[in-house]
């Protein structure tokens, strides 16, 4: 009896918490709170809920209306909005009210209470009044159809991890009035992001009207046409079709305000010394060179920039900044400082002769020089710079802050040197990348960054001390948009991975769940519909991962999705799943060449196009294999597997199907496991030109019974102009009379360096590999 006992006690302990879990679980709020309770209960928000804010905090009153008219959605009736303290018997209401308690939750935290009288949204600064907001609004219906809605008890103690939530838009490859630019803040409200990085000026157009350089607009502003497909593509084509736009200064006003009611701060970019070419269009004088130029129709990295020597440059980005910083009230401004190169300066007597008069070593130097100038200028306005990780390069000043993105190595860097830090790597924060299956996908810049891989991201490295890891401010998603000409199209890019990214910049690590995240976004996604939101599908792509045995000879398919509540289903023989197809339900074994395309499926209906997988069974298949050189740490895909697991890479070097080496040879030995007669041997390669992939200058195949004693079969040299240009794949098949081989190896030779006329001439070139096939 007593163990009886102890049981059904453990039990009744037990239920209430599970209930709670299971209730917590259905409030499906993004980002996700830091502490929440469910309560018992409901308020019923209804026609008669009045809306109160404290008569002295009348600067509440743009968030109040905010949620008077979601309310408003709700219920069809526009709450009355009441400046006083409610009375203690007072119900059915919402108070928004600032309060003197002790400031543990900073400037955007804030405590949430639901009762079934009342919701009480309290916080010591009016930004953790706007984030309140948020999570009402998420407590609500995505849709809809009532007079009143049930808002569950709870409370709910928030606060942000990370003071810098940062989300980029480049309004300069492609332009966006300022309405676009109202729902992309709109956007950021919902996610709980509190900083956009406005990039307004580069070599493609400046935005910006300055009053005192009207020719920036009315020349730089506007480009002759623009190019044509992918920047990699030859040759290069263009549309022929003037393209351009900019804001006033009365506009850029608007969006200041309008971001700033909803607590975002709006942190402008003036691109400084390079991407200047729209401006060098309008004033040629601040060039090395004197021009003539024209803005920029191509995407690239270009040489001319401003002119490091000239003391006019330096008068006439003050000018500038002094207008640009009278529009923006927050404390920083983006200087750029990226991708510059330093070859007009190498050649110029002003830039050498600055140098010179201000004892620097270099050209590196040289940039640090105009970087640390610009800076001590914006002081004087009260204002700060950020800058891109290249500002590192030639030493910055003090109170300067760095964009981390190449990679987070320049953060880690400056937050030792104690500068905060912004990561924005490109690896997990960049939304101008593919987010699917490129094949499924519109055209992207390139990489790879899906819904699971920007919510695996921890912008705070582990390796940095407590006191360095305090210099890490925060983290931003960054959106270019050279193909990206549509306000759709920029919605499409953006989510649902802002959402991810949101909760990366907002919950504690410790708080976080992959699976829970998923389930929550299922709620998420009725949202953007009852929005409008052109969001992308690709999360419901099927992944489909193969992993090969060398003992069993075999390879074993795993699929996975980034969203939840589907079935996978599937086929082997190249035909398009339906629901009558094989349902997936664990990883399985496939011994035989197949082509396998896969595809999820929610309530019968088909939510994205059936990913491919092509599997090519060979006599070197799923054999040991060993790398004699080591592949970058950078493209290590899945190491010596790589080259015998049956598959071929996409013309995306970043997919995970190709090794790459840099500067050094591809050099394997394959072992077929017995004795085995063959004829031929190929090898795949990528050249991708303007991203220092080469193919290999020769391959030679070898073969060995032994695996001492080896004997050259084939050694065939590449033909292939190593500056063509494009993104291709290119097999080298050796063919030769039948012999008895086990061992085998393949050698490709490496160009060593980027060939003369090539842009990066004499700079370290790469050469990938995916799959060595034997016949």
């Amino acid at each position: 009896m007593p163990k009886l006992l102890t049981l059904i006690l453990a039990i009744v302990t037990i239920l209430p918490a599970l209930a709670q879990q299971s209730a917590v679980s259905e409030i499906s709020i993004v980002p996700k709170p830091q502490h929440l309770i469910l309560q018992q209960g409901n308020f019923i928000l209804n026609a008669n809920t009045k809306l109160y804010i404290n008569s002295e905090q009348q600067f509440l009153k743009s968030t109040a209306e905010q949620l008077a008219q979601t309310i408003k959605m709700a219920t069809g009736q526009q709450p009355q909005l009441l400046y006083k303290i409610p009375r203690k018997r007072t119900a059915n209401y919402i108070y928004l009210s600032l309060i003197n308690s002790p400031d543990t939750l900073g400037p955007e935290g804030y405590r949430l209470s639901v009762q079934p009288t009342r919701i009480l949204l309290s916080a010591n600064h009016p930004a953790g009044i706007g984030m309140g907001l948020q999570t009402i609004k998420q407590l609500l219906p995505p849709t809809f159809k009532f007079t009143s809605v049930a808002v569950p008890a709870l409370e709910i103690i928030d606060k942000p991890n990370y003071s810098w939530r940062g989300l980029h838009l480049d309004v300069v490859r492609h332009f966006f009035p300022v309405s676009d630019i109202k729902k992309y803040i709109d956007y950021m409200a919902m996610h709980k992001l509190n900083t956009f990085h406005w990039h307004l000026t580069d070599d493609q157009g400046w935005r910006i009207e300055i009053k005192k350089y009207p020719k920036l607009t009315e020349v730089g502003g506007w480009r002759d046409g623009t190019i044509v497909g992918h920047a990699l593509e030859r040759p290069q084509q263009f549309d022929g079709k003037k393209y351009g736009g900019f804001y006033t200064q009365d506009e850029i006003r608007e969006a200041v305000q309008y971001a700033k009611d909803r607590h975002i701060t709006i942190v402008p970019e003036i691109e400084i010394p390079g991407h200047a070419l729209a401006a060098l269009a309008a004033y040629p004088e601040l060039s090395c060179t004197g021009g003539p130029f024209k803005t920029e129709q191509a995407w690239g990295i270009f040489e001319d920039v401003f002119c490091a020597g000239n003391e006019q440059t330096y008068s006439f980005l003050e000018n500038v900044l002094t207008e640009v910083a009278a529009l923006f009230p927050g404390q920083v401004i983006h200087i750029g400082g990226d991708e510059v190169p330093k070859t007009r300066w190498k050649a110029c007597p002003k830039c050498q002769a600055k140098i010179a008069a201000e004892k620097l070593k270099n050209e590196n130097e040289l940039h640090g020089y105009f970087i640390e100038r610009i800076a001590k200028f914006l002081k004087t306005k009260d204002k700060r710079i950020i800058g891109w990780d290249e500002i590192l390069d030639g030493g910055i000043p003090s109170n300067a802050l760095v964009m981390s993105w190449r990679g987070t190595a320049g953060g880690i860097k400056a937050a030792e040197q104690q500068h905060g830090v912004v990561m924005t790597p490109t690896s997990h924060l960049y939304f101008d990348y593919y987010q699917g299956d490129q094949q499924l996908e519109p055209l992207a810049f390139g990489g790879y960054t899906p819904l699971s891989k920007i919510y695996s991201f921890n912008p705070t490295p582990d390796k940095l001390t407590p006191s360095e890891k305090r210099f890490i401010i925060g983290a931003q998603a960054n959106l270019w948009t050279e193909y990206i000409p549509t306000f759709k199209q920029v919605e499409y890019m953006l989510f649902p991975r802002i959402a991810a990214a949101s909760e990366v910049f907002w919950t504690n690590p410790a708080n976080k769940n992959w699976q829970d995240f998923k389930e929550r976004m299922q709620e998420q996604y009725k949202r953007y519909d009852a929005l409008g939101i052109n969001y992308s599908t690709s999360a419901y792509q099927v992944k489909q991962q193969v992993t090969i045995d060398t003992t069993q000879h075999h390879a074993t398919l795993t699929f996975t999705s980034d969203a939840a509540g589907t079935q996978l289903y599937y086929s082997l023989d190249g035909s398009a799943p339906t629901i009558a197809s094989q349902l997936y339900t664990r990883p399985f074994i496939v011994n035989k060449s197949a082509t396998i395309k896969a595809a999820s499926f929610k309530d019968g209906k088909l939510m994205d196009e059936p990913t491919t997988t092509t599997l090519t069974i060979h006599n070197a298949f799923a054999r040991p294999a060993k790398l004699l050189n080591k592949p970058s740490r950078y493209f290590p895909a899945q190491g010596s597997a790589t080259i015998v697991n049956g598959l071929n890479g996409s013309l995306n070097q970043s997919d995970g199907q190709w090794l790459g080496f840099s500067g050094n040879d591809f050099e394997a030995v394959i072992d077929l496991g017995q004795t085995t007669t063959i004829s031929r041997i190929s090898s795949s390669h990528l050249q991708n030109m303007l991203a220092n992939i080469f193919l290999p200058t020769q391959v030679a195949f070898l073969v060995s019974e032994d695996g001492k004693k080896y004997k050259t079969v084939k050694t065939i040299a590449n033909t292939t102009d190593p500056l063509k240009g494009g993104i291709f794949t290119q097999t080298f098949t050796a063919e030769f009379a039948p012999v008895k081989a086990r061992f085998i190896k393949v050698v490709g030779r490496n160009i060593k360096v980027c060939p003369p006329n090539h842009r990066s001439a004499g700079k370290t070139a790469w050469l990938f590999v995916d799959e060595v096939a034997v016949e």
